[in-house]
Order: C-alpha cells, then structure tokens, then sequence
C-alpha cells in the first residue's frame, strides 16, 4: 500500500505544477529575476539559512537516526509547489508564482549540492547524482509547468478555471494520501513518539520564523517567504527520501505535510488579518 501512496503524492504534486502553469506569464515568471535584492533574500533564506537551522535540530537534540535523515530530507527540498492556493488573494501573487518557478530550477543545482554537503553529518552517504536529479525535475516538475503554461497561451479563459479545479483536487488527494501513509505505517509514528512530532512542529514553526524575519517590510512579500520556507518541496523530498532504504524517512515527510499544515494555517490568519489592516491604513 505505502507504494500506491507515495505514487499518488508525487502524481498530486505533478497535478500542482500543472495546475501552477496554467496560472503562470512570462512576466509572472521574471517577477523575481527583475527584482534582484529580493531574489538574492528569498535565496539565501531558503537555501541557507533553514538547512541551518536543521542541522542546529539534529545537532542539539536527541533525535532518532532516521528522525534525522527526515529532517536532513526535508531541509534540502526547497521551494514548495504548494503555496499558490494557500497564498493566493493576499497581495503577492506574481511573488509566489515566480518564486515557485525559479526555486523548482534551482533545485536540480541544490539538491544534489546539499545532499553531498550533509550526507556525511547525517550518517550516509548520498546517493544523488546531479544529472539523474536534473532528469526527474524536468520529468515531474518542469515538464507539467510548462505543459500548463501552453495551455494558457491558447486557452487563457478556461485555464484559470481548469486550474483552480485541479489545484482543490490535488490538495484534497495530497493531504488524503499523507494521512493514509501515516496511517498504514502508524506502528513507525507510535514508536518514535510525540518527540516526533514536536520536532517536525517545531522545524515548521522555526522555518515560518526565519521566513518572516527576513521577508522585509512589506506584509505579502513576509508571508510568502515565511510560509515558502515552512512549506517544503514534497515532490523533491520524496525524491530524496526514495534514496534512503525502508520506509520511514517517507512517512516522516508525509508527516511533516500535516504539521506544516496545522502549523501554517493560525499564521496564514494572522498574517491576513495584519495584511487587511495595512491596505486600510494604506487607503485612508
């Protein structure tokens, strides 16, 4: 069964990035690449500055082994496909699309880096060759966006509308898939604790602060970035996790999508509460 789950996450998120290029232009692409001083800072905080805080994670506390390797996994796949539906409406739209794009080509650069980098911190070494990572990002990721973006340039009206479609269902077969996974492997969870679950909470909530720290002064742009880098890439992470033998480093990461999710939405509220208030404030 975990098979068929692990299947049917890597096929929702292939559904997203459709979904996302049927909502992604030209200039929504190159939003970010015109802007190079907020390029440079969503770079570095996603990149850099949450596999920090990662390694201070595995570092610091006494953690299970393969608790570890999840947490490794899961620090390298950045950029998160999933944000446009949590983030859409509050003001950073182009923001979070750009973001999306260009962190799905970075990855072919940075996931084999990083994998090579803190393979032996983790106890292993990695596996990941940078050609075979750039072929499965281009397979399942780069791929269905630009499928989704041909089909906008002919049929812009139905895109939007096609896309908001798919964009509910994957989301609705992710989260289902993620909890089934945690349910058929339930013995794993059980076992390693609640530990486990406070330290995935807790690597979410510690991503979502770096993030707002470093998003500047403008609410949106804060949001997109904190929750950007709370939000990992699933796809990628499965990639990753795929790599390591047995089926725990998997589970963990489905996980991880279901306290990133319980940890993100209070700040997804308050943070659109704060946004409302600003365009207020602004308008008077």
């Amino acid at each position: 069964m975990t098979p068929i789950l692990l299947l049917s996450l890597k096929l929702s998120v292939v559904a997203i990035l459709l979904a996302i290029g049927m909502l992604t232009t030209r200039r929504e692409i190159t939003y970010l690449w015109q802007r190079p001083k907020l390029l440079m800072r969503s770079l570095l905080t996603m990149y850099f500055l949450v596999p920090l805080v990662a390694i201070l994670f595995v570092t610091l506390l006494p953690l299970a082994p393969s608790l570890k390797i999840a947490v490794f996994v899961l620090a390298i796949s950045a950029g998160a496909p999933l944000l446009p539906k949590k983030l859409m409406g509050l003001g950073s739209d182009e923001y979070v699309l750009s973001l999306v794009v260009t962190a799905s080509i970075l990855a072919i650069f940075t996931v084999p880096a990083w994998a090579t980098a803190l393979g032996p911190l983790f106890g292993r070494d990695s596996q990941l060759a940078p050609v075979a990572v750039a072929i499965v990002i281009a397979q399942s990721f780069l791929v269905p966006l630009a499928i989704g973006m041909v089909f906008r340039r002919f049929f812009p009206a139905k895109a939007e509308v096609y896309a908001d479609n798919i964009l509910t269902v994957a989301n609705l077969v992710l989260t289902v898939s993620a909890l089934l996974l945690l349910g058929a492997n339930w013995q794993l969870i059980a076992k390693a604790g609640w530990p486990t679950l406070f330290a995935l909470a807790g690597l979410t909530l510690s991503a979502l602060t770096v993030g707002h720290l470093m998003g500047g002064k403008e609410p949106g742009e804060r949001t997109v970035l904190a929750v950007s880098c709370a939000t990992r890439h699933i796809g990628l992470a499965i990639l990753v996790a795929a790599a390591v033998p047995g089926p725990k480093t998997a589970v963990f990461v489905a996980a991880y999508i279901v306290s990133s999710a319980i940890v993100s939405i209070p700040y997804l509220k308050w943070q659109s509460k704060v946004n409302v208030a600003s365009e207020k404030s602004s308008s008077e």
